[in-house]
């Protein structure tokens, strides 16, 4: 199952808009805010996803028949440039638990790269729902191979990964080494660049969102 919020219309395309532009881009604040913005949105669509149950609440004036989820998720993320996605999903599932995951690429003197997962920070994920944030979702080998390590640590019931912007690359990558996987993706693009860069894509969200590093 592929979400594509740019099919869709609604105020967060301008979100996604906001994150793109070159000009708003250069307020960090503001690229942060907009990345937790989209991330409470994404929240909210894959809500609709899970499992209910109704309950009692009490008011001053009786009784409300209210629905409540049976079970929390577990929002897990690739960091560093994960964190404002990751902040708006935590906005709204706010009692869930959260895994954390460093990746990074190691690069070789021919320009090829691998990427290697160095640590892992996570509750016990065996029947849970867990939900992967990246912004970014290029090759897709980074969110492919963290999802795995901890798929193949866990018997995660249901896996959701939420990115703001993919490439059609990534997207098949994904797909092919996840069958199981929901994407929840805010734009796909078909363009990348010799270095993995997505095209027109909106630059590196990392640096953007906490600057530039060596």
């Amino acid at each position: 199952m592929i979400f594509n919020l740019d099919k869709t219309t609604s105020i967060a395309n301008a979100f996604l808009a906001e994150l793109r532009d070159e000009n708003i881009q250069k307020d960090s604040m503001r690229f942060r805010k907009n990345m937790e913005r989209l991330g409470e949105f994404f929240a909210y669509e894959i809500s609709k996803t899970l499992e209910f149950q109704r309950k009692e609440t009490q008011t001053p004036l009786g009784l409300a028949n209210t629905a409540f989820l049976t079970e929390q998720p577990v929002l897990a993320t690739i960091l560093r440039a994960g964190i404002p996605l990751h902040q708006g999903l935590l906005n709204v599932f706010d009692q869930a638990e959260s895994t954390f995951i460093t990746a990074y690429r190691k690069n070789h003197k021919n320009g090829n790269f691998v990427i290697q997962v160095e640590y892992i920070s996570t509750p016990d994920l065996t029947d849970k729902v867990v939900i992967m944030a990246d912004p970014m979702l290029a090759t897709g080998m980074s969110m492919v191979l963290c999802c795995k390590e901890l798929l193949n640590r866990y018997q995660i019931k249901e896996l959701h990964i939420v990115s703001a912007i993919a490439s059609t690359e990534g997207v098949s990558h994904v797909r092919a080494n996840l069958p199981k996987a929901k994407l929840w993706l805010g734009a796909i693009d078909e363009e990348m660049t010799s270095k993995s860069y997505i095209v027109p894509g909106l630059g590196d969200a990392g640096d953007l969102a906490y600057g530039v590093k060596q």
